[in-house]
Parts: C-alpha cells; sequence; structure tokens
C-alpha cells in the first residue's frame, strides 16, 4: 500500500443532543458511506452503548475493529480534550494511510469548540482538515417545541460525569451546537409533515450560521456524499486522481431545500482551463453556499507559478483550502463539483468561472 504523508485527513464532527439520532447516522455512514472510516465515539453514564452498537454493525472486518473504533468513556470531550482527544487523534492518525476519514461523535453534552480549536493544534491540524460540524436535532421533539426529548436523561448524563465544569442550561447548550454547525439533519423526517418542519425551520435558522444546509432525515439515511465528501482513496491507498459524483444534474428545477422530506440531491460537475483568482474563485463559492442552495463542493484550482493544485473543500457556510501533492501536472484550470437543489449550471458557471 503506498502511503501519502502529505495528504491531510478529513474529520467530521457529529453533535447533538442524548437521542437526537447521532449513533443511527453514524451507523449509516459507516455502512453505506463507501469510505474507511475510523470513528471515535465520547459517551458516558450507560458505558459502552454506542459503541456497542456501532461495533455490532460490521462496518469493518472484525480484526480492524481495536484500530477503527475508538471509545472514550471518561468524560466528556469538550471538557478532555488535552488528556483524551489529542492522544487518541494522533493515534488514529497513525494509520492514516489506510483511512479515508475520521467520525468523531461527541456525548449529548458536549460544546464543540473546543474540538474545533484541538483539530487546529500543529501536530493535528498538519495531517487533518475540518470537513465539517454535523449537528443532528430531534425533529420529533422539536416540532412539539422541545428540543430534547427526554431532558431528565440528559440531565442524568450530565450528573454521570464527574469532569463537567460547564452546567449551561439546555437552551443554551442546544444553541451552541447549532451554532457551530455547517449542517444540521432533523431526524424523524418520516414523522414530519410541512408544518412540522416549518416551526423546526423557524426555531433552528436564527441560531445558525447563514448558509448553513437544514436537512430532514429518516432513520439515519442521508446521502454520505453530504456529510463525508465526495472522493475516498483508491484500493491501492493512493488518493482519487479525478473527482467524481454521480454528475446528474436537472437544471432548471427550482426546489426550497428547506421542504425536502425525502431529499433529492442533485450534482454538477464544472470544469473549466484558464487562470482564476484564488480569492475571487474563494468568494464566489462562499457566497454560492449562502445564497443558492449549494450544500457541498469539492474542487482543485490549479495556478500559474504552483507546483501543487488548490485544495477546495465546502460544507455549508464553512470553507477549508489547503495545496496538496497531485498525480500529475496540470495546466491553470479548475475542476469543482457541487452538491444542492435545483442546480443551474449556466449559472453556477457564470458565478464561479466567468467572473468579471
Amino acid at each position: 500500500m503506498t502511503t501519502q504523508p502529505s495528504v491531510r485527513l478529513p474529520v467530521t464532527v457529529v453533535t447533538g443532543f442524548l437521542g437526537a439520532g447521532k449513533t443511527t447516522l453514524l451507523r449509516e455512514l459507516l455502512l453505506h458511506g463507501g469510505q474507511r472510516l475510523a470513528v471515535l465515539v465520547n459517551e458516558f453514564g450507560e458505558v459502552g452503548l454506542d459503541g456497542a452498537l456501532l461495533r455490532s454493525c460490521g462496518f469493518c472486518p472484525e480484526e480492524e475493529i481495536g484500530s477503527r473504533l475508538v471509545e472514550l468513556t471518561n468524560g466528556c470531550l469538550c471538557c478532555t480534550v488535552q488528556d483524551d482527544f489529542l492522544p487518541t487523534m494522533q493515534q488514529l492518525l497513525e494509520r492514516a494511510d489506510q483511512l479515508d476519514g475520521i467520525l468523531v461523535e461527541t456525548s449529548g453534552l458536549a460544546l464543540p469548540e473546543p474540538l474545533l480549536a484541538a483539530l487546529g493544534w500543529p501536530e493535528i491540524r498538519s495531517r487533518t482538515w475540518v470537513n465539517g460540524v454535523v449537528t443532528v436535532v430531534d425533529g420529533a421533539a422539536l416540532a412539539q417545541g422541545s428540543v430534547v426529548a427526554d431532558p431528565a436523561a440528559l440531565e442524568a448524563q450530565r450528573l454521570a460525569d464527574p469532569s463537567l465544569d460547564h452546567l449551561t442550561a439546555i437552551d443554551e447548550l442546544f444553541a451552541e451546537q447549532l451554532e457551530c454547525a455547517d449542517l444540521v439533519l432533523v431526524s424523524h423526517g418520516d414523522q414530519l409533515d410541512a408544518a412540522g418542519l416549518e416551526r423546526i425551520q423557524e426555531r433552528v435558522t436564527p441560531l445558525v450560521r447563514p448558509g448553513t444546509p437544514l436537512l430532514p432525515m429518516e432513520r439515519g439515511g442521508i446521502d454520505p456524499a453530504l456529510v463525508l465528501g465526495l472522493a475516498a482513496k483508491q484500493p491501492d491507498g493512493s488518493a482519487a486522481e479525478h473527482l467524481s459524483a454521480d454528475d446528474h444534474p436537472h437544471d432548471g428545477d427550482n426546489h426550497d431545500h428547506h421542504d425536502h422530506t425525502h431529499v433529492a440531491m442533485e450534482s454538477v460537475a464544472l470544469e473549466w482551463n484558464g487562470e482564476l483568482e484564488r480569492s475571487s474563485l474563494e468568494a464566489a463559492i462562499r457566497r454560492l453556499c449562502q445564497e443558492k442552495g449549494i450544500v457541498r463542493v469539492k474542487g482543485r484550482l490549479w495556478m500559474r507559478g504552483k507546483d501543487r493544485p488548490l485544495v477546495l473543500q465546502a460544507v455549508g457556510p464553512r470553507l477549508e483550502s489547503w495545496f496538496e501533492p497531485a498525480p500529475q501536472p496540470h495546466a491553470p484550470g479548475v475542476e469543482l463539483v457541487l452538491l444542492g437543489f435545483g442546480l443551474d449550471r449556466h449559472q453556477l458557471e457564470q458565478a464561479l468561472i466567468q467572473q468579471p
């Protein structure tokens, strides 16, 4: 297997209250995401429950379980970052050449900010990038006006962890988990009618950053590309040479992405040879994600005088970019894959490529 130490590994943080549907989502991603993933689970109280559910789902060969599923049960990660999270990440990164990404499932009481700050530490950031923070909310509870279905269970979880130094009220914690979100997934989407979904949207939208998608899901089912991104490694361990997505755009379809009980994703692949300015392209991507229902963007920009292409990854309002080795030299140009709703290829080309 070919090792590429200079290729950074995506880390996806899945947060949300106890019972919101985080573990169900993880099971679906591990089984159907088409990627080789390691998963770090943070839980306490009923020790090992989430880990056992993931361990038994058969997402990887039995002999790999010990190195691909890590359970931390000695405290909330946001309070034990230096003692638990950082050493565990370093352990997982020892086999980065055998993985496509890492999933981190936080406890129901976690504040995402300390984890994001830890991912910015030089020894971690040089080998990873933040793919996104996915906040799972309980659609059935929210439709009834509550942010959590079982407040007593959440309080029991709080009392079970002696390391907690934050006693945040439930509503405040809910707001903080949403403030960090790059993507919000609403569980129990099959139980929601249009009115219920509208109530959830009204509750959540003021708490998230502009451009953060809000999508319903049913039993953890969601297009894995929305959460994990669009590329995995080849069987020999090398990075995928070409960006890929099922390119079946429905140009001209005019859907509001908040009204999709059953998410119907569309993708458009764009490729253009010529010189583009990095800052202008990044600004255009951010603008599209905020205004045009673009959920994810993956791309590479080749610039004159640069030996390596600039990798572009966006989910909701988060845009990450860095230079990374490519299999072969390339003339100045760009290739992009965009996922969203009601995508119009001509408008996207105008906004991204044919810039003034």
